[in-house]
């Protein structure tokens, strides 16, 4: 079936959860009907962006979440959910809120959320890591991992809070009336607690993390003097599925991947305990040259400790929503912008640098990680602006060399335009900084951001990645997060306009879809999340 008769084919599939009338109907050239069944317009279906990316969402979801992609990820990711969860919302609220329920049931009882959620049904050699490797129920039985699912025993970054925000104001009557806010926020303030203490390693702060597949940008050059302490697995002790569904060239090497694999098994094998105590001890071994656990990896990254500061902005959020006080968490907030630049900001380079814990110094690698901060509303002036250079000059080449910005320094020796995340471009990460972009006033650079994000993902088929120069497709294709943020970009028109978003007594839902996208945009307008 070619390209066009696969758009314009009507299609039906898994019905959406039972919606309610608080609930809207799905807008633009389509609607969800009573059944929750997606209905198209094959008419209109090859022109419409929206359509296209709905048809994703809508062809990924299992019924009670949504895969990355159908081959290549079969089971649920965390922040995947979250940026997932975001785009859902302007398609179904109910569902979105589904997506982050299924999420957080897997949580773990000292508050973790686990990388990977395993759906049961699909066989065990379609991924790898597969629940076999990870055994969480009994390897994390001490760090209270679940009984009923099995999970990864790492994380992923903290968007979750946001995403609940964001997906409560698209309908904040379905949102109240399912008590859905009220259920999250005690599983989301304790996945901020198990980040903020256990795993401040490096006892600055910062939370870290201990496995590149944790920050999520997993062999960015970032990681490559971390990891070169790591004595990676024999190849023959695993078999990478992964390659089964992408080519090898726009994958991780094989000699990184032995590396990934080492310092999961490590972690699993000491019950996937962390926390500062073990920080302490990490870095004891390393300065004491003290065998392989002087190869562990910890690593503060500025965009992994971004996300958790905005999340916990929104939270502060939630909290009001739910009438309680949010001064301590915007408090929190504060301080942790304060320690991110205290720790990884570098002037001299007009960006944010990862720090190595075991070593105590900054990794002098650009990636687009360095310049995620600029999401936060309390960011100093002079940084902001620092960032936005840095972002068009020409490590990055936003507006001038590069249609989207790049995961790694154009200049950098070990730049890859297809490489996954040694140079391709990808969506979220510029989905973040089209946010950020707006908070600080850049609305032109904003506007020409968001044209090329739509362009590119309609014209790449929603791939999972693309190179930054030419927009060409790489990864899996019709991946959800770049269909989710398409469907946000698309909705998103006015939100940089509006200031204090109004109380909880506003509640149409095309005011609280504008309200929703105003977190963190008053830096300069003198709000807050």
């Amino acid at each position: 079936m070619d390209r066009s008769t696969q758009l314009t084919a009507r299609r039906t599939g898994p019905p959406d959860p039972v919606r309610t009338s608080a609930s809207p109907s799905f807008s633009g050239h389509g609607e969800i009907g009573h059944s929750g069944t997606a209905v198209y317009d094959p008419g209109l279906a090859a022109r419409s962006l929206h359509l296209r990316a709905a048809r994703v969402l809508h062809g990924n979801w299992t019924g009670t979440s949504t895969v990355p992609s159908r081959g290549l990820y079969p089971h649920q990711w965390s922040w995947d959910s979250a940026f997932i969860a975001i785009g859902l919302r302007h398609l179904s609220p109910l569902r979105a809120q589904v997506e982050l329920e299924t999420l957080l049931d897997a949580q773990w009882g000292d508050g973790r959320i686990p990388h990977i959620v395993f759906n049961p049904s699909v066989p065990l050699d379609a991924y790898f890591p597969s629940p076999d490797f990870w055994r969480s129920s009994t390897a994390g039985r001490a760090a209270g991992a679940p009984r009923t699912v099995q999970t990864s025993g790492i994380v992923q970054p903290p968007v979750h809070a946001l995403a609940a925000w964001l997906v409560h104001v698209a309908d904040p009557g379905l949102s109240r009336a399912r008590g859905f806010l009220s259920r999250l926020y005690p599983q989301l303030a304790a996945w901020h607690r198990y980040l903020l203490h256990r795993r401040d390693l490096g006892g600055g702060g910062l939370a870290s993390v201990v496995h590149p597949w944790e920050q999520g940008m997993d062999n960015a050059p970032a990681w490559d003097a971390p990891l070169s302490r790591v004595t990676p697995a024999p190849p023959r002790t695993f078999r990478r599925a992964d390659l089964d569904h992408g080519a090898a060239s726009d994958r991780p090497t094989d000699l990184d991947y032995g590396r990934y694999v080492a310092l999961a098994s490590d972690y699993r094998d000491r019950g996937y305990a962390d926390g500062a105590e073990q920080g302490a001890a990490r870095r004891a071994s390393f300065e004491g040259g003290g065998g392989r656990r002087a190869g562990h990896f910890a690593v503060e990254d500025p965009a992994f400790n971004a996300l958790l500061i905005a999340s916990e902005y929104a939270l502060a959020r939630i909290a009001r929503e739910l009438g309680a006080t949010a001064t301590a968490r915007r408090a929190r907030a504060e301080r942790l912008t304060a320690a991110l630049v205290d720790r990884l900001w570098d002037p001299a380079q007009g960006m944010f640098f990862c720090r190595d814990v075991l070593t105590g110094e900054l990794i002098p690698e650009r990636g687009v990680a360095g310049l995620v901060p600029l999401l936060l509303p309390a960011l100093p002036h002079d940084i902001a602006d620092s960032l936005v250079q840095t972002m068009r000059g020409p490590h990055f080449g936003l507006g001038g060399a590069t249609r989207l910005v790049p995961s790694y320094d154009l200049t950098g020796e070990a730049f890859d335009p297809h490489r996954y995340w040694r140079g391709p471009a990808w969506f979220n990460t510029n989905w973040m900084l089209e946010r950020g972009l707006r908070l600080h006033g850049e609305q032109a650079l904003a506007d020409g951001l968001r044209s090329a994000l739509l362009g590119t993902a309609g014209a790449s088929g929603f791939a999972e990645y693309v190179t930054p120069y030419t927009g060409e497709a790489c990864g899996a294709p019709g991946f959800s997060w770049t269909a989710a943020l398409t469907l946000d970009l698309l909705h998103d028109h006015d939100h940089d306009h509006q200031h204090e978003p109004p109380g909880p007594a506003y509640n149409t839902a095309q005011g609280a879809v504008r309200a929703s996208e105003e977190i963190g945009k008053g830096a300069k307008g003198g709000n807050q999340v």
